[in-house]
């Protein structure tokens, strides 16, 4: 791995011992990812524990440069497939390929690459947050000395954890020591992130910025692989959606394509003074289905375009309109239409009804 023009300027420049080690540390030593090639590609891949299946034929591709969130509920399997991806575990069947190579194989080599957190992550509670970046910075051949040292003070304050390094770590908060993981999990500038519900035990204020720097990294061509079980805050943040369920994909896809999957019709609510006045509205051309519950119509239409003309149509026979409202359906409106037609959740249903 050679740093990027913009870390090498961050950090010092070409100049700056720190950076120069890690270029010597994987230059001609680790084979570059094929153009266009996933960097993670799971096939088939199944994993038990004793008579308890982890995974069962879990098919998983992320390619380069993106952030693929998998959702699912607990136990779904994904911790074990980031387990997988590391080469913690060894596939009891299928295939595993991190950066073209088998993680169980070649361990060493993909995680040298990887930048890891967990979900309750290990750090040594009776050293400083100096020492346990200063340690992780030597374990990634980084060296010792003031190159190194500006890239855990640059790391820290990324994180928000900057006046707390002095402090030794057993006194840390949950969240402090989360942010003291994700802050060591960059500083080998890696190019794959695997975290593990990483805004775990964090404030909202925190959980917001530390999104906003996963967007950085990926700008800056990391590639991520985030589980979480909060919805909202991947809302917004995945470029690949991957649901789990009893360690299997069940769908994957960019938001907008499984959207317009599950959503294959626009659809809008209305709602009037006198809301009797909207069941003209029912068989109007455009609109494929009509339904009317506390006031509010809901249609389901062959086209957006379709709305300014039966918004007309209501005004010009003396409906006086209140709301016009199209459906976008979020990330947990779709999270829980997969849910619901692989037969797992009484939640929700797929065409504009709310979840």
């Amino acid at each position: 791995m050679v740093a990027s023009a913009a870390l090498k300027e961050r950090w010092g420049g070409a100049d700056n011992p720190a950076v120069t080690a890690v270029d010597a540390t994987w230059a001609g030593t680790v084979p570059a990812v094929e153009p266009d090639r996933p960097v993670i590609e799971l096939d088939g891949v199944a994993k038990w524990f004793g008579p308890n299946p982890g995974l069962t034929n879990l098919h998983l591709r992320a390619p380069a440069g993106r952030i693929t969130v998998l959702l699912g509920p607990n136990g779904a399997g994904k911790t074990t497939a980031i387990r997988m991806i590391t080469g913690a575990f060894a596939p009891d069947g299928g295939s595993v390929r991190v950066f073209g190579l088998d993680p169980a194989v070649d361990g060493d080599e993909v995680r040298r690459r990887c930048g890891v957190v967990s979900a309750k992550p290990s750090l040594y509670d009776r050293l400083n947050g100096w020492d346990n970046l200063r340690y992780s910075a030597e374990l990634h051949g980084l060296g010792r000395g003031a190159g190194t040292d500006a890239r855990i003070a640059d790391a820290a304050g990324r994180f928000g954890i900057s006046s707390a390094l002095d402090g030794q770590v057993g006194g840390y908060s949950t969240g402090m020591k989360t942010r003291l993981a994700l802050a060591r999990s960059v500083l080998h500038q890696p190019e794959l992130l695997l975290y593990d519900e990483p805004t775990s035990g964090l404030d909202p204020e925190s959980s917001h910025a530390v999104l906003e720097l996963i967007r950085e990294m990926t700008a800056d061509g990391s590639t991520v692989v985030m589980c979480t079980h909060l919805l909202l805050e991947a809302e917004g943040l995945a470029d690949q959606v991957v649901v789990m369920q009893d360690g299997t994909d069940v769908v994957s896809g960019s938001p907008s394509d499984l959207t317009r999957r599950y959503w294959p019709h626009d659809v809008v609510r209305i709602g009037a003074e006198d809301p009797t006045g909207l069941d003209r509205l029912d068989g109007a051309p455009g609109v494929l289905d009509y339904q009317r519950t506390d006031g509010v119509a809901t249609l389901r239409l062959d086209g957006s375009g379709r709305i300014p003309d039966l918004v007309a149509a209501l005004a010009a026979s003396g409906v006086r309109v209140t709301r016009v409202v199209p459906h976008e359906p979020s990330l947990e409106d779709l999270y829980f239409a997969v849910r619901q037609t692989s037969g797992n959740s009484r939640l929700g249903t797929v065409e504009g009804s709310e979840v």
